[in-house]
């Protein structure tokens, strides 16, 4: 009997598949970029070819279609900010000093800011928020993600160091709309308005966790 040998791996078909995910990467970040300016409506592969001077029907062969595209865009965004804000902040420990980190680290996500226009949430949610579809699932899918996150700090914290009546919903919706509105001053050179957060957080958060009341 014969053996066969086993199939060898294509190593020119694995270079294409290292190429194509390179050339992905590169393109959704800059659309990311441009999406955080001008929305994921007005991202083409037109637009994306010229200013990366690579060729649009490359992309097209790429991605497909528009929504593949602003799809993949949503989800690099994603990577991008796990990885500023979200992942540096697993240093500290969990409940208030994680909560407070949380918040430092979106801070200097808008203040710098990472995306030329500041938060990339807030450039397109408003965009596609009374749009269903696959693009207003995934910004809500973040959206209600980061929420969690918050929520879960301000649980934690609360059940360290009880402060009395602490509603934890109200709290999140407090400090998401206190962050909206810091991200839009921002884009209007409001360079106050980073001073102005702190003072809300310090109000809605105890500044000393670890004092008798505070959390």
């Amino acid at each position: 009997m014969t053996e066969h040998a086993p199939p060898q791996p294509d190593s020119n078909s694995d270079r294409r598949r290292l190429r194509g995910a390179r050339s992905r990467q590169i393109i959704t970040r800059h659309a990311v970029d441009v999406a955080s300016l001008d929305g994921l409506g007005w991202l083409s592969f037109g637009r994306l070819a010229d200013d990366l001077e690579i060729s649009k029907a490359g992309i097209q062969t790429l991605f497909g279609t528009k929504q593949n595209l602003q799809l993949s865009t949503v989800d690099t965004a994603r990577t991008v900010f796990i990885d500023a804000v979200i992942r540096p902040a697993q240093r500290a420990s969990e409940g208030a000093p994680r909560l407070r980190a949380l918040l430092e680290h979106w801070i200097a996500y808008v203040a710098e800011p990472l995306f030329p226009g500041g938060c990339f949430w807030n450039a397109n949610l408003p965009e596609f928020d009374s749009r269903p579809g696959p693009v207003r699932d995934a910004l809500m899918r973040q959206r209600r993600a980061w929420l969690d996150i918050l929520a879960g700090q301000i649980e934690r914290a609360a059940a360290a160091y009880p402060p009395p009546g602490i509603d934890v919903g109200l709290t999140v919706f407090q400090l998401d709309a206190a962050l909206n509105a810091t991200n839009t001053a921002l884009r209007l050179d409001e360079s106050d308005s980073v001073e102005k957060l702190r003072r809300v957080i310090d109000g809605l958060l105890p500044p000393n966790p670890m004092s008798e009341n505070g959390w």
